[in-house]
């Protein structure tokens, strides 16, 4: 069958009563049958990978508005049904994250706070997502070397499970959010977080610099762009939010975010179908989606805080998200000797390496607590039925399980729990 390519021409404005009224306003993507077309080939104007405040508003909207992004991926669409082990270890990194937008939101002045309430997160069209885990990439990134791949079947809005013929007999809940979603940085804020970065890089830290290559805008941020080298990577959150993966930003919660431009140019993501506290494969359950939100603006708020905050506007949020049966493994900063975790190999490993227990340290709790569990879903206990390979408890603990920091005062072992929802193991006709 041939492919059909869908485009708009323009941004869709919807039920505009009055000059006064609340308008509810789209943010389209071109989609070729129902798979979005790549950031880079977008011809609306409404895709970006970077981070820069000279980027071109997509749209449009008043406070009070209503504004539903459509948007890819987290690595831009490069999986399918049929995608292997071997199209993970090619994987492009240099096209995370395609944002849509940025929102330009008349009337906001740098110094006020932007409300984005969170209306709806819900599968694009094809109801499809994937969990990998990428060779160099993820929390154990030194114990799982190679690439690996979980599809999952987006159900309906009637079934809002995700399923996967590789992980039988597992249902995971709906708990959509926006993994990344955050305004524009000015430009003092664009030197504060490029010095820092760049110092911390030199320091041996774990870094992703300004990478023109791949860069969408490509006229401002890629090899020939006039901002190309302050175009900044979306992976780390920073002071305009980004990629904070922060499970709790479902919907009824509103997320207030300092505008540092006017407009505050507001963009988003990344989105997760479901996600564990730590996703710590590196990927939740990421889809292409259709987020729903309502833009306000505080005045003069920012003042009051530099960073982002959220809070809960409807009843229930954080209940929703707990699940009604769990079991949790219990991890302290322990290891065998002769190991420098790879989180901390840039610090000493001459002094961490030959100890088998690290004073206060709340990374190596939440690693030995996801090693107790992943052991836990791989051994003769697992409450899973079908026995789960290494792989396999690694990626379903970054859709379901939640490091919680459990206390951080009991020297020298601070704890992490780590809480397995066994509400999942349901199989897919329960």
């Amino acid at each position: 069958m041939k492919s059909v390519v869908f485009t708009t021409a323009a941004i869709v404005l919807v039920a505009a009563a009055g000059p006064s009224s609340a308008r509810t306003i789209r943010i389209p993507i071109t989609r070729v049958g129902t798979v979005p077309v790549p950031c880079a080939n977008e011809t609306l104007g409404t895709c970006h990978n970077r981070w820069h405040p000279a980027i071109r508003p997509a749209a449009t909207a008043n406070p009070g508005d209503t504004v539903i992004f459509e948007t890819r991926d987290a690595l831009d669409n490069p999986f399918n049904r049929t995608s292997t082990p071997a199209t993970v270890a090619a994987a492009n990194l240099n096209l995370v994250h395609p944002l849509t937008g940025p929102l330009f939101v008349n009337g906001a002045r740098r110094g006020d706070v932007l409300a984005v309430t969170m209306v709806d997160a819900i599968p694009g069209p094809d109801h499809f997502g994937y969990t990998v885990v990428i060779p160099g990439f993820g929390f154990l990134r030194d114990v799982f070397p190679n690439p690996a791949i979980v599809h999952w079947e987006l159900g309906p809005e009637e079934n809002q499970f995700a399923t996967s013929r590789d992980i039988p007999g597992v249902r995971i809940p709906l708990h959509g959010f926006a993994g990344t979603i955050g305004v524009a940085l000015g430009r003092p804020e664009i030197e504060t977080a490029f010095l820092r970065e760049d110092q911390l890089l030199r320091a041996g830290g774990f870094v992703l610099p300004p990478q023109p290559q791949d860069a969408v805008p490509a006229a401002l941020c890629g090899p020939s762009g006039s901002a190309r080298d302050r175009c900044l990577r979306t992976i780390p959150p920073r002071e305009n939010g980004g990629n904070t993966d922060i499970k709790q930003m479902v919907k009824g919660t509103t997320l207030l975010f300092p505008c540092f431009v006017d407009g505050c140019l507001l963009s988003m993501g990344d989105v997760h179908f479901a996600q564990g506290d730590g996703e710590v494969s590196g990927t939740a359950i990421e889809m292409n989606a259709i987020v729903t939100v309502n833009v306000e603006v505080r005045r003069g708020l920012a003042a009051f805080g530099s960073w982002p905050k959220f809070e809960s506007s409807r009843g229930g949020v954080l209940k929703d998200l707990e699940p009604n049966h769990f079991i949790a493994t219990i991890g302290v900063p322990v290891k065998p000797a002769g190991v420098v975790i790879a989180e901390e190999t840039w610090i000493d490993g001459v002094r961490l390496g030959p100890l088998t227990n690290q004073s206060e340290d709340v990374t190596l709790a939440a690693r030995d607590a996801l090693l107790k569990m992943i052991d836990l879903l791989t051994g003769p206990e697992s409450p899973s039925s079908a026995r789960l390979t290494p792989a396999q408890a690694y990626i379903l603990c970054s859709v379901a399980c939640d490091l919680k920091i459990s206390n951080l005062v009991d020297v020298p072992n601070f704890v992490v729990s780590n809480f397995l929802q066994l509400d999942i193991f349901q199989g897919d006709g329960e």
